[in-house]
């Protein structure tokens, strides 16, 4: 099995609520704990689309942008706002 490696994915920081406002994912694992501990919905179609994402793109299926993309969009949906850099 061939995992994907975190260079390959561009930082980005989540707002969030609690002690810790501001939430650094700099790589596809980070993005799926992220998604997975903590996310204020989880019923969301953007939502499970970042999860499928993030497992594909650890997994080598998909690029890895294509899940912080995902991320992204998942983020809007809950209502997080993402600082990004490009």
């Amino acid at each position: 099995m061939k995992w994907r490696t975190s260079e390959e994915f561009a930082p980005l920081m989540l707002v969030v609520s609690g002690s810790e406002k501001y939430k650094l994912v700099a790589t596809l694992f980070q993005a799926a704990e992220m998604l997975t501990v903590g996310w204020p919905i989880d019923d969301g179609e953007e939502y499970l689309t970042a999860i499928r994402a993030c497992r594909h793109a650890i997994h080598g299926e998909i690029p890895a942008q294509d899940a912080r993309a995902a991320l992204i969009r998942a983020a809007d949906e809950a209502g997080i706002p993402v600082i990004t850099v490009h």
